[in-house]
């Protein structure tokens, strides 16, 4: 009979890279998935009746900030591993001059898989130097990029108010210098518009924030613009990235009724937006649920899409063999509230909560000890 490290007895498995969806087991053993089926055979060091709660790959956040660059930035692995999130991408907070402390500081000290897009600005995410045009300089930005190819899936551009393409431009230029893809968080000018941006884009790369106010997915009817459908078409790539401004369910709804999702389900999540918004993955999947998204569906905007996004495709699924990043989900019934950037609340009746995450087969996250002897078996 096989002996595991980690058995999750009688869950519900959604694996959307492997079409499974329904109850089976999980067998973990050195740091891998082993086994998936129902009722598989065997004992482990550690097993869990995870009876009732859903068996996911673990979540992917493509947006967020975990950096110091970032004056709002948040530790890692605080606020992804009690929400299942096992992979988390900083976007911006440093640029090509800071991504060595970075990785030294952040990414190589925490339990969470922290990867970046690394700033067009030299400086980062830090500020008034987001307006320096002459610190935007694509060939040590892409020098960046092929210095740490494990850790770096892009580049970013953010927060530039001035009327050029020196940030933009800049990014899409280190990307493509690089073999990369990249991210951008815009907000319009006359002298540089939405349209345009799209138009520049290369399939793959990300517009994130696509529920936000700053560029014009809607006209005036609420329809969806043609030229954002024929960008969707051409392969590029609408992040949520929710944020502390940057949700907007009177966006959300339209979009969605009208079948534009986002293609990958991201948090922003950072200082501000982990307050009142309560951006965690969780709560950000949960209005995709409350907007009339499948779970399943969420799940895999969740974990294969943006792994396949980010150029990870060793993440995000639960074969055989795959690094077991797993995470263990509730979806409570209910009558729940979830509040947008404007500060107005969309009603819904199913909240998804973390209950339980392994990272790389580890356990690192057992909210209520399903995994662990009661105290009266435990050690004295």
């Amino acid at each position: 009979m096989p002996h595991y490290d980690v058995l999750l007895k009688n869950g519900h498995l959604i694996d959307p890279k492997n079409n499974i969806d329904g109850p089976a087991d999980l067998a973990v053993k050195d740091g891998k998935v082993a086994a998936v089926g129902p009722q598989l055979p065997g004992t482990a060091e550690r097993q869990a009746d995870v009876s009732g709660l859903y068996v996911t790959p673990g979540l992917i956040d493509i947006h967020l900030h975990v950096y110091g660059g970032f004056n709002a930035w948040l530790f890692p692995d605080p606020h992804n591993l009690p929400h299942g999130v096992t992979t988390c991408v900083d976007t911006g907070g440093a640029g090509y001059k800071d991504i060595a402390d970075f990785k030294e500081t952040i990414m190589d000290q925490s339990i969470t898989r922290v990867l970046a897009f690394v700033n067009i600005v030299g400086a980062g995410m830090t500020g008034p130097p987001e307006q320096d045009t002459t610190d935007m300089d694509p060939i040590p930005c892409a020098a960046a990029v092929e210095r740490y190819p494990e850790h770096i899936v892009g580049v970013k551009s953010a927060h530039f108010g001035g009327p050029g393409w020196e940030s933009t431009g800049g990014a899409i230029e280190a990307a493509r210098r690089a073999g990369t893809i990249v991210m951008v968080d815009f907000s319009p000018k006359p002298t540089r518009t939405y349209p345009e941006l799209l138009a520049r884009y290369s399939p793959g790369d990300i517009h994130t924030h696509c529920y936000s106010m700053r560029t014009p997915m809607l006209d005036d009817n609420d329809r969806i613009f043609d030229f954002v459908w024929q960008a969707r078409e051409r392969g590029v790539i609408f992040d949520l990235g929710h944020g502390n401004a940057s949700f907007r369910f009177h966006i959300a709804v339209p979009a969605m009724a009208q079948g534009f999702p986002p293609d990958t389900i991201s948090t922003d999540l950072h200082r501000r937006s982990r307050l009142l918004p309560n951006a965690t993955m969780n709560i950000t999947m949960s209005k995709m649920l409350a907007l009339g998204m499948p779970l399943q569906e969420i799940i895999y905007r969740s974990t294969q899409r943006p792994a396949e996004v980010i150029h990870r495709p060793e993440l995000g699924h639960l074969s055989i063999g795959a690094e077991a990043d797993v995470a263990v989900l509730a979806v409570h019934e209910g009558r729940f509230g979830f509040v947008d950037a404007t500060r107005s609340t969309l009603q819904g009746s199913q909240k998804i909560e973390g209950r339980m995450t392994l990272r790389a087969g580890e356990i690192v996250w057992d909210q209520d000890g399903l995994s662990l002897p009661s105290w009266e078996e435990g050690p004295r």
